[in-house]
């Protein structure tokens, strides 16, 4: 048997006819910028958000660099990010000139951990971005307190978590801003690159829209020096068609990660942890093992693909240099990036695959 990593054939078979009605319907109007398609999406998915106001990007990276350019950080500053993450949530902040400041993660969940944020907190710091990494909430009533005590603002990057939940509540909705990609890989995946930033300001919502725009709040007239990032229409026309099946399509990646967590029995083979508080997505389903290259190749040779998110840490890769650090400094990190490994994780995986991933690691 053959288990891709992740297969979207299942959902794009589902969502057959109503992606060709998005296609045909952007196609016939001879809009593709900024119409209707947009106005629509960006309303659904603020509401999906719990949440007043949606600003369409044009990634992922965008949606968290353009809130943090908005309200007002820049060179001098300094941004906590977690250590464990995609490098895009260190580059937002970089893009507008300020310095991430790394901060451990729980080993346990991979999320950036409450109690080791003060301790990097200085008097350049400007704002906190947690990550709910792998589809999994970070704990946000800690983070939320520090950030009241200290006066800084949280941007949460949920490019991994479309729907998770923190005691009850979306994601998305804690912060004075979150950023959303809808990379085709995530939960909620564009046929393209595409992303949103979604707030309850209405002053951060227009400022955004303007700087993704050119700088411009109306045509030719520019208050920003701003760039050129915006939700296209084919692109918000296909979210919109994928939408209403998101609770859907979450609920079938925790039903596997379910039987991954009851199957899965192997002692040299760490399972993540869930806390009570949190309702997964589940984007990836991230096991861990010190001997990670040989499980890898051990089920690549049984036909199942993984992959290694991510398997240098940010401290570590050649472009971050500049941070001043070493291997050793951030062992957490390290230690993740060095064993972490993702099981097949995709809406639409079958009974018969499951299970064969399962029975495969445990005789690993």
């Amino acid at each position: 048997m053959r288990v891709p990593f992740v297969s979207f054939r299942p959902l794009e078979q589902r969502l057959d006819s109503q992606l060709r009605a998005a296609f045909e319907r952007v196609y016939a109007s001879s809009w593709y910028i900024g119409g209707r398609e947009d106005e629509v999406f960006e309303k659904t998915f603020a509401a999906y958000c719990d949440s007043k106001y949606c600003v369409g990007c044009g990634n992922g990276l965008d949606a968290l660099m353009l809130p943090l350019r908005a309200l007002g950080v820049g060179p001098g500053d300094e941004v906590l990010v977690p250590s464990n993450t995609f490098i895009a949530t260190a580059l937002a902040v970089t893009y507008v000139g300020a310095t991430p400041v790394l901060v451990e993660p729980d080993i346990r969940t991979y999320n950036m951990d409450p109690a080791r944020i003060e301790e990097k907190i200085t008097a350049s710091t400007k704002a906190i971005m947690p990550v709910h990494l792998y589809g999994q909430s970070c704990d946000m009533d800690p983070i939320l307190a520090i950030a009241k005590k200290h006066g800084l603002f949280v941007i949460e990057d949920c490019a991994q978590a479309h729907g998770a939940r923190y005691k009850g509540k979306v994601i998305g909705s804690f912060g004075d801003a979150a950023g959303f990609s809808f990379y085709p890989g995530k939960n909620l995946g564009a046929l393209g690159d595409a992303g949103a930033m979604v707030t309850n300001c209405e002053e951060l919502a227009g400022k955004v829209r303007a700087l993704g725009n050119y700088g411009s709040d109306y045509k030719y007239h520019h208050i920003y020096q701003g760039v050129n990032s915006r939700l296209d229409e084919l692109q918000a026309a296909f979210l919109s068609a994928k939408l209403p099946m998101m609770e859907e399509v979450n609920a079938d990646r925790r039903a596997t990660a379910k039987k991954y967590l009851a199957g899965i029995r192997n002692p040299a083979v760490a399972l993540p942890f869930v806390p009570e508080w949190a309702e997964p997505v589940w984007h990836i389903f991230a096991v861990r093992c010190e001997r990670r290259e040989e499980l890898a190749a051990y089920l690549e040779e049984k036909g199942i693909g993984t992959n290694r998110h991510y398997p240098i840490a940010i401290h570590l890769q050649e472009c971050y240099q500049n941070l001043g650090l070493q291997k050793g400094d951030l062992p957490i990190a390290e230690e993740i990036a060095a064993t972490q490994l993702s099981l097949p994780m995709y809406y639409g995986m079958t009974d018969e695959e499951i299970q064969y991933v399962i029975d495969c690691v445990n005789k690993f």
